[in-house]
């Protein structure tokens, strides 16, 4: 995995700003910590950072291939998981290979077929490829959006980059903020409206589309996008497919040249992967999985089981782990460490985030990355499959809002009102709520149940999926650790997306028809756990720590928030149950601590990144 950058300008020879490139290649160290690279050619720059998974020695870019029509030179930052097949499928072409890598096969895909070839590739992706003869940008990003990709636009140029870092490194395009960019931040995030880079020069290609950049402008496509076919199999004969597509998906998920492990949480979706994993190393040799997890420093001693987080993941973790006979490495942090991460998350995402939540992946990170440079993870096997709680509840299912944000109220009651009213805050959530909801693929004749659960599986696909998948993307490769997503395969996800409710609430569970799929794969008492989300720490001196710092920063006249929030409104909930309220603001995790946590990320992120607002 690695981080790409370029430029192009139609009134420069960019050869002579060499440099500027440099600057941008150089903000994305830490997702390629193992080489750099960059290619000028006139009005075409590359930039690339290189983290090596597959034939380290020959796998450099930019990568360029000379024809008889001219030179054609890729900046890719992802992983085929059908290369094999791409790779004989082109050389029954005509084609020949220099190397192992799927760089290179990407970019002979790219001549064999053009913008078309992103219809083949089975994996995740952002890449540039540059046609030197046609004098044309040929960019794609993977369909679920697992791998980031930002891009900014002004008269005669275009720049673009896997994170906003790399583009603020352009001296053209400054750090400002529009009232779209604070209804993001203040009503959205930590989510973020597909598209949206929240600073007012960025935008972001959405998952599933290409783009193409020439003299006569931007042209953007659709090459992917959920649709809604009948669903012909019955429960048995779905449970088999789930099952057949996860287990081809890990098989191709687990090729690498590097250490791979997983992360495991004691949870059905990370003891799937382990289990899968375990028994493709046993069949081919491997040796022993490496499995990690992550808690807190007395979490055993301050938990308390509620509805979002039912029960803790220590006894299930040692149960799998002596199920499989992994090498588990326990990883723990305390407050101070949790604390402290807020800040360096803020710099690796380029945005508020996620809060503790953020910082401690962050750190778990860092931490397997001594040990492996590949790590599978469970994500998304919630959004896929219906197990969020915000499937299951009524006030969630008629809340006529993204079902993971319903404290909008509450939000746009932390902000001055006149900043409310500018911004439209509660408007706003409402006009993106509609946008989201009008996209939403209609099947004819669908019952109401039906399509109210199709419209929410879309939405959490679609809205809450990518969300998770920034955090996880930025948190894993600011260390230089690569993380696969297998629940993200888009024919898992098709297959999934249009199976009825009622399949996927097989035996009346949440995930119903993932657990009947696992089957002999897992104990019966891991298979049929209830739901446990990501962890976090439980401690009360969390929540008094971040309470403080954040009045502190409201304490402060110098504080960037006066511009924005109302002080006496978050007083009023800092002394108040609210502060301590296990009901989430934002997703399962983010709840009173991590209101003002937020706020302290946002303090961050105004101050560094010098963010001038434009009223």
């Amino acid at each position: 995995m690695c981080g790409i950058t370029g430029w192009i300008d139609w009134h420069r020879d960019l050869t002579q700003c060499s440099g500027i490139l440099e600057q941008m290649t150089e903000t994305l160290s830490a997702r390629g910590p193992d080489a750099k690279g960059t290619w000028i050619s006139g009005p075409c720059a590359l930039g690339h950072r290189r983290l090596s998974v597959i034939d380290p020695v020959n796998g450099a870019q930019p990568m360029i291939r000379q024809t008889e029509r001219g030179a054609y030179a890729i900046a890719y930052n992802g992983e085929l998981y059908n290369t094999k097949e791409l790779r004989s499928d082109l050389q029954s072409r005509g084609h020949q290979f220099l190397t192992q890598c799927d760089t290179e096969v990407l970019l002979v895909a790219y001549l064999e077929w053009k913008d078309a070839c992103v219809e083949r590739l089975n994996g995740i992706f952002a890449f540039a490829i540059w046609d030197e003869a046609e004098q044309r940008l040929f960019m794609a990003r993977d369909r679920l959006g697992v791998k980031p990709l930002f891009y900014a636009r002004g008269e005669g140029w275009f720049v673009f980059g896997s994170e906003p870092k790399a583009l603020l490194a352009h001296p053209d395009i400054e750090p400002i903020i529009g009232l779209e960019g604070m209804a993001e931040i203040w009503m959205v995030g930590p989510a973020r409206t597909p598209g949206h880079g929240v600073y007012d020069a960025l935008s972001e290609l959405r998952p599933g589309h290409t783009l193409r950049y020439d003299y006569n402008g931007l042209a953007i496509s659709t090459y992917w996008k959920l649709e809604s076919v009948p669903h012909e199999e019955n429960a048995e004969e779905t449970a088999s497919h789930v099952r057949m597509l996860l287990e081809d998906t890990v098989e191709r998920q687990l090729v690498s040249d590097v250490p791979v492990c997983t992360l495991l949480s004691g949870g059905l979706d990370s003891s799937a992967l382990t289990a899968l994993t375990v028994r493709h190393y046993e069949r081919h040799g491997l040796g022993q999985v490496h499995t990690y997890s992550v808690d807190y420093v007395d979490n055993d001693k301050h938990f308390q089981a509620h509805a979002f987080q039912p029960n803790a993941d220590e006894p299930w973790i040692r149960r799998m782990v002596e199920k499989l006979g992994t090498e588990h490495h326990w990883i723990k942090f305390d407050t101070p460490e949790l604390v402290a991460s807020l800040e360096e998350a803020v710099r690796v995402r380029d945005l508020p985030g996620m809060t503790d939540v953020d910082g401690s992946l962050l750190r778990f990170c860092r931490e397997i990355k001594q040990g492996a440079t590949v790590a599978l993870s469970g994500e998304a096997a919630d959004e896929v499959f219906g197990g969020y709680p915000w499937f299951h509840r009524e006030e969630a299912l008629s809340a006529n809002t993204f079902p993971w944000a319903l404290a909008t109220p509450l939000r746009a009651s932390l902000l001055k009102p006149e900043v409310a009213e500018h911004i439209r805050a509660e408007e706003y959530v409402a006009d993106r709520y509609a946008q989201a909801v009008g996209e939403v693929p209609a099947l004819p004749g669908e019952d109401a149940q039906s399509a109210r659960m199709r419209v929410m599986s879309y939405l959490n696909i679609t809205r809450f999926m990518p969300t998770l998948l920034d955090r996880k993307d930025r948190m894993s490769m600011g260390v230089g650790l690569e993380v696969r997503v297998p629940y993200t395969d888009h024919r898992l996800v098709e297959y999934v997306f249009n199976t009825p409710w009622e399949i996927k609430t097989y035996g009346g569970r949440e995930k119903g028809l993932l657990r009947k799929a696992l089957e002999g794969v897992l104990p019966d008492d891991v298979l049929y756990r209830k739901k446990s989300p990501y962890p976090k720490t439980h401690n009360p001196n969390y929540l008094n720590i971040v309470r403080r710092k954040a009045l502190d920063r409201l304490d402060d006249s110098t504080s960037p928030l006066h511009q924005f929030v109302n002080a006496e409104r978050i007083r009023d909930i800092a002394a108040s149950e609210e502060a301590s309220s296990h009901l989430p603001w934002f997703g399962q995790l983010m709840s009173g601590p991590q209101l003002f946590a937020y706020l302290l990320q946002v303090d961050v992120w105004l101050r560094e990144y010098n963010i001038r607002v434009a009223w």
